[in-house]
């Protein structure tokens, strides 16, 4: 169950960051936006794990 959540953590924070460029008029296919996929993808993960690890899943 815990890989689940790393897992759905990690689509939702790199899906979500890599349309922060839209917000300001930017292409969701630049590299910014790839730059903040990854950096929403590991924010994604350390959610995931911290709330597997509170759910008592770890």
């Amino acid at each position: 169950m815990n890989r689940l959540l790393i897992g759905i953590g990690m689509f939702a924070g790199s899906t979500l960051g890599s349309y922060i460029p839209a917000l300001w008029g930017g292409s969701v296919l630049s590299l910014t936006s790839i730059l903040f996929g990854v950096i929403g993808g590991i924010i994604g993960i350390w959610l995931g794990y911290q709330l597997s690890k509170y759910l008592g899943f770890i």
